[in-house]
Order: structure tokens, then sequence, then C-alpha cells
């Protein structure tokens, strides 16, 4: 299903309107070629160009459609008209030279099995001249030699005046689609299209998957006897046969989707997200904006692509809603050695990819802080940081951001990692620090399990899912006990204006799991807070602390990890609840599920 969905997305890619954005023919490849050699006709060589231009601190290569290079392992292959500086030239850069003899060898090779159509070319017949007059010393003298000798750059070829390289003039590309680089044609019948076709058995590595090998991995291949069956021991890609053809498109959209700064792809913890429509569509594009970082020169990029999609989601005839049969498809690549694991996919009609990713932003929906900068959408980036230690990327979980996106498209009964939950509530309660973003973590995986146990339950659930903002009726006792906990605080506060730290800085940790350890103290020591404050101010927290225990049965000896969830909760829909601008002083009412939260 991966395989033929990206083969797909290959052959409209190939037809695309804008010429940059389609992808090579079979047996072609895009590649980055920071050195190009620049010959006249007759062979002599005109300059060393350098084709990197700047991008921040690091140089990027221009990138070429060339005949598509070959598999290299440990041994000698050689690709047509473009590798490395060992391979082309024949100069040992890493005190190898009996194996840089064999690789120019090689080199030399493909270029003599061209037939008499490709030899007959200008730019054919002037690289065969600049190798029978080939002058090192000449080479020494060009500026960028040093860089390229020194890191083994890969070098092409291009004929003085011409826009394209050697290896792409048309008699060259030609000969590169009927010439094999081996004799390796076994037929068999294709997996994905159910033909018979000549059988690729090594696939073209993929790159870009992040904590992989930088010299690429695969998602097919099979390399020792335990991965091998029916006795297909000796040419491993018969254990998975895959056309030639089929193999060069599902490993070229692939790499393409991966590419550097790809508008498709997003990186979530260890999981590289990649996104594409079987037919065009804004949504390729939108769908990282919506999960990704927003760029630091457009911060609003993010919520502007939620909220397009949110009033297409509602629109009668918008694009999320009308489903002309386009599928979307989230495919989630984690590095696992030499090879890549799938981590996720999905495919799903556009109307339901709406859903989903509106469902997942109501469950984050939460009152926001009273200093504005909490985000309406937060991102997966921030969701994950928030949760981890010191808020760092490197302290993110490992497999917590794949297992998140897995969440968000499953459905809204999926329910979210406990993961998740597990490490807001331990950074709440090791930070004495209850923040937006965690409340908002703990309401979406408190209401997703609320909202599985609802419908798998043969009896009454009586548990309502958490609202964005104060909920007056829910009794739980964890929720309570959070409640009371921020009241308390309040009090204290003022009481005593000013002060560094309070109650939370304490006794936040042993509240949230132990309450009655805690509480008695706390309820003595507010006796003392409240009559430092004016009668009206007094009796207002009297009431309020009778209302918060009056269906409190008893003070819990310990609360488990859900419920500690809900007393972060409890705690945070509180505070904001006495920032909250009310005419009267009282408290903000239960709103209706359909209300939301303030934004």
């Amino acid at each position: 299903m991966i395989l033929h969905a990206l083969n797909d997305y290959y052959r409209r890619k190939c037809d695309d309107p804008d010429e940059a954005q389609r992808l090579p023919a079979f047996g072609l490849e895009q590649k980055e070629i920071p050195f190009v050699l620049e010959i006249d006709p007759q062979g002599e060589l005109v300059q060393l160009l350098d084709t990197r231009t700047p991008n921040g601190k690091k140089k990027v290569a221009q990138s070429f459609r060339v005949p598509q290079g070959v598999k290299k392992t440990s041994g000698v292959a050689a690709n047509l008209l473009w590798d490395t500086l060992e391979y082309v030239l024949g100069i040992d850069t890493k005190g190898k030279p009996a194996r840089v003899v064999e690789q120019h060898g090689a080199f030399m090779q493909r270029i003599a099995a061209l037939p008499t159509s490709a030899q007959e070319d200008a730019g054919i017949q002037a690289v065969q001249r600049f190798f029978q007059r080939f002058d090192s010393e000449a080479l020494q003298l060009q500026p960028a030699w040093a860089e390229a000798l020194e890191s083994n750059a890969v070098l092409s070829f291009r004929l003085h005046g011409d826009v394209d390289l050697v290896c792409q003039r048309p008699a060259v590309i030609q000969a590169a689609l009927n010439v094999p680089a081996s004799d390796d044609g076994h037929v068999a019948m294709c997996l994905v299209t159910g033909e018979q076709a000549p059988i690729e058995r090594l696939h073209t590595a993929i790159k870009g998957v992040w904590g992989a090998q930088t010299s690429g991995a695969n998602i097919v291949s099979f390399n020792a006897r335990a991965f091998e069956s029916y006795g297909k021991t000796e040419r491993q890609g018969e254990n998975a046969p895959v056309s030639k053809a089929v193999a060069f498109a599902y490993t070229t959209a692939l790499n393409h989707l991966l590419r550097k700064d790809s508008p498709q792809r997003i990186q979530v913890g260890d999981a590289s997200a990649v996104f594409w429509t079987d037919k065009a569509s804004d949504l390729e594009t939108a769908v990282p904006d919506i999960f990704g970082e927003a760029p630091k020169d457009d911060p609003d990029a993010g919520t502007r692509a939620v909220q397009a999609l949110l009033s297409a989601v509602h629109k009668e005839h918008g694009p999320s809603t009308q489903d002309d049969g386009n599928r979307f498809h989230i495919l989630g690549l984690a590095p696992n050695a030499a090879r890549i694991s799938i981590r996720f996919y999905y495919c799903l009609r556009l109307p339901e990819l709406g859903r989903r990713i509106e469902q997942h932003f109501k469950d984050l929906e939460m009152v926001r802080t009273a200093h504005g900068h909490d985000p309406q959408y937060p991102s997966l980036f921030r969701l994950l940081t928030a949760v981890a230690v010191q808020s760092k990327a490197d302290n993110i979980p490992p497999n917590l951001g794949g297992s998140m996106v897995d969440a968000i498209f499953a459905g809204e009964d999926a329910p979210y990692p406990a993961l998740w939950l597990n490490t807001a509530v331990a950074r709440c309660r090791a930070e004495q620090n209850v923040t937006y973003l965690r409340a908002a973590a703990i309401k979406a995986c408190l209401n997703r399990q609320i909202r599985r146990a609802s419908t798998q339950s043969t009896r009454l659930n009586t548990e309502k899912e958490f609202f964005p903002m104060l909920d007056l009726a829910n009794n739980n006792p964890g929720y309570r006990m959070g409640r009371l906990f921020a009241v308390l605080e309040k009090i204290q506060e003022e009481a005593s204006p000013g002060l560094n730290a309070t109650i939370r800085d304490r006794y936040y940790g042993a509240a949230s799991t132990t309450p009655v350890a805690v509480f008695t103290t706390l309820l003595r020591l507010k006796n003392a807070h409240l009559k430092k404050l004016s009668v009206p101010r007094s009796t207002y927290f009297e009431k309020l602390l009778g209302e918060i225990v009056a269906p409190v049965v008893d003070f819990p000896k310990h609360l488990p990890l859900p419920d500690q969830g809900r007393f972060a909760l409890g705690y945070y829909h509180q505070r904001q609840d006495f920032f909250a601008k009310k005419t009267d002083g009282s408290s903000t009412t239960t709103p209706h599920p359909t209300e939301g939260a303030s934004a």
C-alpha cells in the first residue's frame, strides 16, 4: 500500500505543471554536485566551477538531474559521467592508491561502454580528450581545488558555453536509459503493479530520515540468510520483488518528500513525517504548517493554516468537506540502523482528515493565561518540549512524538500516549508549575481516556469530559483538591503581597499526591492569612472554600496519576478564573461544551 501510493505520487509529480517541481524520469535522479569541470571542445580545462552558495553557516551545492547512481557497497562501482573526485580523476585522497586506480578504471569503462550514438556526441568527445591530455598541475592552480580535494567532492563535466552538464546531454541521457549499469535483469511479477518486469535487487537508499545513516538507509532490503525465504538466497530483491521502474519511482518520490527544506515534512521527536495527496492540494503543505514550528520571520503561519483548515471544515462546500475522492497520506519513518522502520501510515479522505485535526485542537483547547503569549494552536514541538526536562528538545522522551502524531490521525477515540500524560504530570510536580501547555496536554489525554471509556464500557460512565475553563459542577476529588490548593495559595498571596515563594513552591508535589498529609496543615494556616484580609474579601474566600470542599467526603490518602492530572487541571482552572474579568466578583460559570475557551 505504501509503495503503491508513493509510486502514484511519483507519476503525478513527473507531470507537474511547475517544471522545477517535476521529478526525474526513470533512470535519472537529482544530485547535488558541488564542483563542475568546465572544458572546451578540445578537452582543455577552462575552470573548476564551485556551484555552492551560502545558506546560513553552510554552503549548499547546486542540484542537477543526472543519470541515476549505482548502488554502492564495499565494492567498486562507478556512476556515468559524475562521481567522487577519486573516481573521476583517479587522484588518491585517502591513502589507498591501488583502490583509486580501480575506481578510475571503472569510471572510464562506463564511458567506453556508451553506444556509438553517444560516443559521437561533442560533449563525450571533449571528456575523452580531457583524459587523453589530463594535466593535474592545471587543476592544482584552480582556486576551488583544495576544497574539492580535501572532501573528495562529487564532480561532473560541462562543455564551456553550455548550461547542461555533459551527462545531461540528450544523447547521453538516451544511452543511460537504454544501457544498464550491470546485468541484473531477472524478470518476475512486481508486487506493486502486478506486471512481469525486471526486478530491482538493491533499492536506492532513502536519505533525509533523522537519525539514520547519512549515506541513506533502506525500507526494502535483505542482506542475511535470516531475512531470506523460499530459497531466494543469492538475489536479495527477489524476496520482495519490485520492478526496477517502481523501485526508482518510490525511492525518488520519498527522497523528494524528505529533501532539505521540504514543505511536506516535519520532524516530530525521532519520527520524520511526510505528507502528500493523490491529487494536487494546498493541504500537502498546509498540514506541516499546522503541526510544525512556525518560522521566526512568520510566527503566525501555523495559526493561519489552522484557521484556514477549520474554516474549510465548517464551510458547506469547502475543500476539506467536499469528498472528491482525493486522499491524504501520512507516513512516519524512524531510523533503525541501516534500515528505516515505518512508525505509522494513514491514508484518509480529506473531509476525515480535517475532522481529526479539528478534534485534536478541540481536545487541547484551554483557557489561556493572562499574559497573552500562549499559542492558540500549539505546535507539536511546543507540546513536546513543554513536558521535557528543562523544556529542552534533547530531553523529549523517545518515541513520544511519533506516538502523538499516530494518535492524532487515528481518530477522536484513539488515546494519546500514556507517556504524554505521565510526563506532563511529572513536570508539573517536579517544577511545582502547571503551565498552559501542560494543562492542555493533561486535559487532552484525560478527555480521550474518558471518551474511549464511555464508548467501550457497557455501564454508564458518570465522568464528563473536562471543559477548557473552570467547571463548578466537577466533583472529582482530584479536581476539587486542585481548586482548593489554588484558593489557599490565592489567600496567602493577598494576605502577604510581594512573596517570593508561596505554598505552591513547597507543598504542590505532596498536595497533588497525598492530599490528606498536607491539606490539614494548609487549612489551619489559612486562618492566619484570612485575618489579614478585609471582611468582604475574607467572607468571599470562606464561602468559596466551603463550595469547593462541600462535595468532598474525605481528603484522599493518595491520588493515582490520572487524578494527579485532574488535580493539576483543577489548580490551573481555578487560578485562571481568578484573573478572568467578572462584573460581580464571583467565579465564572461553567461554559457550555460548544462554547470553548476564550481566545
